[in-house]
């Protein structure tokens, strides 16, 4: 590990590789946590304000589906850094992924 920064190690075939921080990313428990929170939400309006429980049920799972494949979408649509997409880069030009 000559040469090489704290937040990288070498891999066996001699490239490297970027440590991914505790904090760094979403992590699926914070999205499924989120979409719940926001479904929740949506449900408690919808209840308050028809007083329906089955009608207030069907926006609680629908609002959990849409917040939950958004905001996946979302952590998905984010730029790679420097070491991300280096990695990116040795993994195409050694024909990987």
């Amino acid at each position: 590990m000559v040469g090489c920064t704290a937040a990288e190690t070498v891999q066996p075939g001699g490239g490297m590789m970027a440590k991914r921080k505790r904090g760094d990313g979403t992590r699926p428990a914070e999205l499924i946590a989120l979409s719940a929170v926001l479904a929740v939400f949506a449900g408690l309006v919808v209840l308050m304000s028809s007083r329906n429980p089955l009608l207030a049920l069907v926006f609680f799972g629908v609002a959990f589906i849409v917040s939950l494949v958004g905001l996946a979408m979302l952590s998905l649509a984010g730029a790679p850094n420097e070491l991300e997409q280096r990695d990116i880069d040795d993994q195409n030009r050694l024909g990987g992924h």
